[in-house]
C-alpha cells in the first residue's frame, strides 16, 4: 500500500497593519492520507446454479409444449430434491427457428424451444443431488455454477472495519517516523469491495448420462474492501 504523508508547515508572519493580518488564510494543517485493505475469507454456504432444457420439432407448438413438460419435470425433480419454489426462477424462454444450408440454399429444418431456470441452494450439501435429479428429470445442459455467502453484507462491512483499521495503523506508523502522532481523521473514502471465489466455478454442460452423485468442491470466498483514509497529524 502507498502511503503519502502531506506536511503543511505554518509560518509566523509580523504583518505592519492588523488588518493585512486578518485577511492572511489560516495555514492548513499537516495531514497524512493513506490506504488501508481488509480481507475476510469464509466458506460458501449458498449456491446458484442454471438448469436448462432444450427441445426440437418441426412445428413450433410441438417444440414449446415438449419443452414445457421436460422443464415441469425438471422443477418437480427439484422441489422432490428439497429446493423451495421461491429459490427457482426462469431467466430465459426462447423459441427459435432452425435452418440447414445447402448449396447456398436455406431450408427450414424445424423449430427448437429452451428454458432456462436459476436454481438458488441453500444446502449446499444438496448441490450434487439437485444437479443429478435435474439431469436425470430431462434437462440438457447444467451451467452457470457459482457460489455465493447468504450474509454477504454483513461480511463486506467486517471486511470494511478491517481496512479502516489498517489504514489508522499506517497512518501512525507514517507519523511516527515523522515524529508526530494521529491528530483525528478527517476524510474516509470506501473503494468499491471485490469479491473473489477459489477456485473459481468454471462453466459446465452435464450430458444426459452424467454420473450421478456429481461432485462438487466449493471453495473459498474472499471478500476485500479497501479505504483512503485522510488524518491531521500534529
Amino acid at each position: 500500500m502507498k502511503t503519502t504523508v502531506i506536511a503543511c508547515l505554518g509560518s509566523l508572519v509580523l504583518g505592519t497593519s492588523l488588518s493585512w493580518a486578518q485577511n492572511t488564510p489560516a495555514a492548513e494543517p499537516p495531514v497524512v492520507v493513506v490506504q488501508g485493505e481488509g480481507v475476510v475469507r469464509l466458506a460458501p454456504d449458498q449456491a446458484f446454479i442454471r438448469i436448462g432444457a432444450e427441445s426440437r420439432s418441426r412445428n413450433p407448438k410441438d417444440a414449446q409444449a415438449t419443452n414445457a413438460e421436460a422443464m415441469t419435470a425438471v422443477q418437480q425433480r427439484i422441489a422432490a430434491a428439497g429446493v423451495p419454489k421461491d429459490a427457482v426462477r426462469t431467466v430465459s424462454i426462447s423459441l427459435q427457428q432452425e435452418f440447414d444450408y445447402t448449396g447456398g440454399k436455406q431450408t427450414p429444418r424445424g423449430y427448437v424451444a429452451r428454458n432456462i431456470v436459476e436454481v438458488r441452494v441453500d444446502d449446499l450439501t444438496r448441490l450434487g443431488d439437485v444437479m443429478d435429479a435435474s439431469v436425470g428429470s430431462g434437462a440438457t445442459s447444467i451451467h452457470g455454477l457459482r457460489f455465493d455467502l447468504k450474509q454477504r453484507d454483513v461480511h463486506e462491512r467486517e471486511a470494511l472495519k478491517l481496512a479502516v483499521a489498517d489504514a489508522l495503523s499506517r497512518a501512525e506508523a507514517a507519523a511516527s517516523g515523522a515524529k508526530r502522532t494521529v491528530d483525528r481523521v478527517v476524510r474516509i473514502a470506501e473503494g468499491a469491495p471485490v469479491t473473489i471465489v477459489r477456485p473459481e466455478a468454471a462453466a459446465f454442460r452435464m450430458a444426459a448420462d452424467a454420473p450421478a452423485s456429481t461432485p462438487v468442491a466449493e471453495g473459498e470466498i474472499e471478500i476485500r474492501a479497501q479505504v483512503t483514509v485522510t488524518a491531521v497529524i500534529k
